[in-house]
């Protein structure tokens, strides 16, 4: 089984904030790969689906972002999961727009859900980190996530989201690789191997 975890802040005012990428995300892979609809549970929304012939739970917990540990602690205890078996998919001002990175353990980055469920997950997780850009200053940082994308971003975003929810089942056939090389293909704005 596999806890497969979209980031981000509940309620329709932050619905298309850069934050909740990981939200929109996964709201993604659920209607692309017809998971049963979200059901409250855990503090958060849960579907239940396949990928790659794995049982797979789709996550998005519902106790905004600096409390998603405390919801995916809950999960993760009651499915009785390791961290190994937990990916969760979010926002990274380090990473160029549009760029998808996967590894597994790492820092929080003053990423405040990550740190979060370091806390009540340990941080060997596999984390799925898709690149919203940085706005140039520290200072600017607060604003930026907490804004709505751009009409302007909205070239990249929605073939992200779309190679993201397309790709994820390579990431649950444990092949993390084979996942950043077709998003990143399908990325290529030439389109280049899209199905």
């Amino acid at each position: 089984m596999i806890l497969l975890v979209g980031l981000g802040n509940p309620g329709p005012r932050y619905a298309y904030h850069r934050h909740n990428i990981g939200f929109m995300a996964l709201d993604d892979i659920v209607e692309r790969h017809r998971f049963a609809p979200f059901r409250s549970k855990f503090r958060g929304q849960l579907a239940d689906g396949e990928l790659a012939g794995v049982r797979t739970l789709a996550f998005k917990p519902m106790t905004f972002m600096n409390e998603s540990g405390r919801a995916v602690g809950e999960a993760v205890r009651f499915f009785k999961l390791e961290p190994g078996q937990v990916t969760v998919i979010h926002d990274d001002l380090d990473l160029a727009p549009g760029r998808c990175r996967v590894k597994r353990g790492g820092g929080a980055g003053g990423h405040n859900g990550l740190r979060s469920l370091d806390s009540q997950i340990g941080k060997e997780y596999w984390r799925v980190r898709l690149g919203i850009g940085h706005p140039g200053d520290k200072t600017l940082v607060h604003n930026y996530v907490l804004h709505d994308f751009g009409s302007d971003e909205e070239a990249w975003l929605d073939p992200l989201l779309e190679a993201v929810a397309r790709a994820i089942p390579l990431l649950v056939e444990g092949t993390p690789d084979k996942f950043m090389t077709k998003v990143a293909l399908e990325t290529r704005p030439d389109g280049g191997g899209k199905e």
